[in-house]
C-alpha cells in the first residue's frame, strides 16, 4: 500500500495545525457557526442531529493493521467505543467533541490517515473494488490509479468549490464491485489488443434523480487518465449549475447539455491540458505502483482447511458464504461481516477493530479493506490459517455467515444520527435481519441484496438494491417505499417502485411477503431473487405486496 512521503506528512501537519486554530476561534466566539461551517467541512467535520460527526477517509478502502488499531484507539478515547464504516469506504465517528477534533486529526496523521475532502463540494474519497489486488479476474490492481487520483485531487486549486460534491470510483475487474456507473465519474480498467486502458463513465448518481452513468470514452490510454479527468471536471466546473443544488450534480449537467456536446467540450479541454502534464504524472504513477506489489504468497498445504471444512458445519457454512476465490493458489479472500443479526450494519467496536488489526498482521499480510457494502475484507489469507482465523472472529461476534444474504444489508444512519434523514433506517435493517434469522429462511432464499436509505439522498443505495427501501416523511409519519429489481453491478439497473409506501410497523411484514412470493415463484432453488424478478417482472411481487388491491382487481 501507499507509504506517505515527508511531503505528505508535512502537508498533513500544516493542515491540522491550521484547523486547530480555526477550532479555537470557533470555541472563543471569534468565528460564528456560519463562518466556521465551510472550514470544518473541508476537514470532514459535520454537525449532525445530536452531535458533531467526523468522517475519516480510507482511500480506496485500504488499511493496514496499525491504522485499524489507531481507529480503535480514537473510538475509545474520543468517541463511545465504536466507529461506523460507510458506503464510501470511510469511517465515521458520531460523538466527537469539538475541542477534541484537532487531537483526533493529529492521531490520524500518526498513521497516515486524514479527513480531508470527505465533505464539501470537492472531489471526495476515491473508492475502489474491495477485492483489488486479490481477485484473479481483474485486468490489473486499480488502487495505484486511485492513489494517483487522490494525490491529484487533494487541494486541487480549481476544484475546491465545485457546483456540488464529486465522487469517483475505479475497478479493475469485469465484475463491478465498486458501483462505478452510479458515480460522477466511473473508471473501469480494460484491455484492448494487449494494451491496458480505461473506460470512462460520466454522469451517474443516485439521490433524488437516479441515473445510470454513460460511457464518454470507451478506451483511454492509462497515460492520459489525469489530463482527461481534469478535462471532465473542468468542463463540469464551468457548466454545472449553481442556482439550484438539486440540479448541480454532473448527471444533470450531462443531461441538460447532451452527452455528445459534453464529450466535445471535454475533448477540446483535454487537447489543451494533455501537453501540460508532460509525463510527471507517469513518473509518480511508477513510484506508486511499486508500493502496491503483491505480497510474497506462501506455498503451504491446505489440510487444516480441508479437515475443518469436512468436520465442522459451522466453519463450513461460514466458508461457503464469506470466502471468495483468490488469484494465488491456496489462498482465499475473507469478507468479515459487520452485520450480525440485530446489530447496526457497518458498526465495529474498538475491540473488534483491534482484533481485525491483529488478524491482518498475523494472517493477511497486514492488509484490510473496507467495502462499500459496510463489511471488512482480509484480502490475502492462506486456507491453512482459516480455521484459526474463524475461531478468533467468533470470539468477537465477527463470524456471522451471511455475506450476500438477506441480512447483509446496506443501511444509512437514518434518523438515529443524520440531520437530513426523514425516517429510520438502522432499526428497519435490524428487524429484517432478526425476522429472517428467526424464520430460518436466509440460506434458503440465497443471494439477495437489500439496501435501505433514510431519505431521498440515497446514502444507502436503495435504488440499486434487489429490494430497495426508501424512508420518507409523509405528514409527520414515516413511510417506506419499496423498489424491486435494482442492480449495482456492471449491468446497473435502477429498481422499479412497487407502489404505495408502508408504515414503520408494516415494512418488515411487507418484505416477508415479497420473499415468500419469490420462494413460491422461483423455477428452481438455484434461481436467485434477481433472476426471478427479471423473468417475471413486477406484477406478481406487487400482488404479494398489496393483497387487498390484488383481490379487488381480481373481482
Amino acid at each position: 500500500m501507499y507509504k506517505y512521503s515527508d511531503f505528505d506528512k508535512k502537508f498533513l501537519a500544516a493542515r491540522n495545525a491550521q484547523f486547530r486554530q480555526q477550532v479555537a476561534r470557533r470555541i472563543d466566539g471569534s468565528l460564528t457557526e456560519d463562518e466556521f461551517r465551510p472550514l470544518r467541512l473541508m476537514n470532514g467535520l459535520y454537525l449532525q442531529l445530536h452531535a458533531y460527526m467526523l468522517r475519516v477517509a480510507i482511500p480506496y478502502g485500504t488499511l493496514n493493521g496499525a491504522q485499524m488499531r489507531q481507529l480503535a484507539v480514537i473510538a475509545d478515547k474520543f468517541d463511545k467505543g465504536y466507529g461506523h464504516f460507510t458506503t464510501r469506504q470511510n469511517i465515521q465517528y458520531n460523538w466527537p467533541k469539538l475541542p477534541d477534533v484537532p487531537d483526533i486529526l493529529d492521531a490520524l496523521a500518526e498513521v497516515n490517515l486524514h479527513a480531508i475532502q470527505t465533505s464539501g463540494n470537492t472531489i471526495r474519497n476515491v473508492t475502489s473494488d474491495h477485492f483489488a489486488g486479490a481477485t484473479a479476474e481483474e485486468v490489473n490492481d486499480p488502487r495505484p490509479l486511485a492513489e494517483l487520483i487522490r494525490q491529484w485531487s487533494t487541494d486541487h486549486p480549481e476544484f475546491q468549490f465545485l457546483p456540488r460534491k464529486f465522487k469517483i470510483a475505479i475497478t479493475g475487474s469485469a465484475q463491478d464491485r465498486a458501483v462505478t456507473a452510479a458515480h460522477d465519474i466511473g473508471l473501469r480498467l480494460v484491455s484492448r489488443d494487449g494494451v491496458e486502458g480505461v473506460q470512462v463513465i460520466v454522469g451517474g448518481g443516485l439521490g433524488r434523480t437516479p441515473v445510470v452513468g454513460k460511457v464518454i470514452k470507451d478506451f483511454l490510454p492509462k497515460a492520459d487518465l489525469l489530463p482527461y479527468l481534469e478535462a471532465v471536471v473542468s468542463v463540469y466546473n464551468l457548466l454545472g449549475r449553481r442556482d439550484n443544488k438539486y440540479k448541480a450534480r454532473i448527471k444533470i449537467t450531462v443531461n441538460e447539455n447532451g452527452l455528445d456536446t459534453y464529450r466535445d467540450l471535454v475533448e477540446a479541454r483535454f487537447a489543451e491540458l494533455r501537453p501540460l502534464f508532460s509525463g510527471v504524472d507517469q513518473e509518480a504513477l511508477a513510484e506508486i505502483e511499486a508500493m502496491f506489489a503483491a505480497p510474497d504468497f506462501a506455498d503451504k498445504d491446505t489440510q487444516a482447511f480441508d479437515t475443518a471444512y469436512e468436520n465442522d458445519p459451522v466453519f463450513r457454512s461460514w466458508a461457503d458464504t464469506n470466502l471468495s476465490a483468490h488469484k494465488a493458489p491456496g489462498y482465499a479472500i475473507v469478507t468479515v461481516s459487520l452485520k450480525a443479526h440485530g446489530q447496526t450494519p457497518g458498526d465495529a467496536t474498538s475491540d473488534q477493530m483491534r482484533l481485525l488489526a491483529d488478524l491482518a498482521q498475523q494472517y493477511a499480510h497486514d492488509e484490510l479493506r473496507i467495502s462499500h457494502e459496510q463489511n471488512v475484507i482480509l484480502p490475502h489469507v492462506h486456507k491453512s490459517d482459516l480455521p484459526a482465523l474463524h475461531a478468533a472472529l467468533k470470539s468477537q461476534g465477527l463470524a456471522t455467515a451471511n455475506i450476500g444474504l438477506i441480512s447483509d444489508i446496506i443501511a444509512c444512519p437514518g434518523m438515529d444520527y443524520c440531520a437530513l434523514a426523514t425516517a429510520r433506517a438502522i432499526p428497519v435493517a435490524q428487524q429484517i435481519a432478526v425476522r429472517f434469522e428467526e424464520l430460518k429462511l436466509e440460506h434458503e432464499v440465497g443471494p439477495l441484496k437489500i439496501k435501505i436509505s433514510g431519505c431521498i439522498n440515497a446514502c444507502g443505495h436503495h435504488h440499486v438494491g434487489h429490494i430497495g427501501i426508501l424512508g420518507l416523511d409523509r405528514a409527520g409519519v414515516e413511510n417506506y417505499q419499496i423498489t424491486l429489481g435494482g442492480d449495482g453491478t456492471q449491468d446497473m439497473v435502477i429498481g422499479e417502485r412497487a407502489g404505495p409506501g408502508f408504515a414503520y410497523d408494516e415494512i418488515v411484514d411487507a418484505i416477508e411477503r415479497i420473499i415468500r412470493a419469490y420462494l413460491e415463484l422461483r423455477e428452481t432453488p438455484e434461481e436467485t431473487f434477481l433472476e426471478a424478478y427479471r423473468r417475471l417482472g413486477l406484477d406478481p411481487f406487487k400482488a404479494a405486496l398489496y393483497p387487498e388491491a390484488a383481490r379487488k382487481n381480481a373481482a
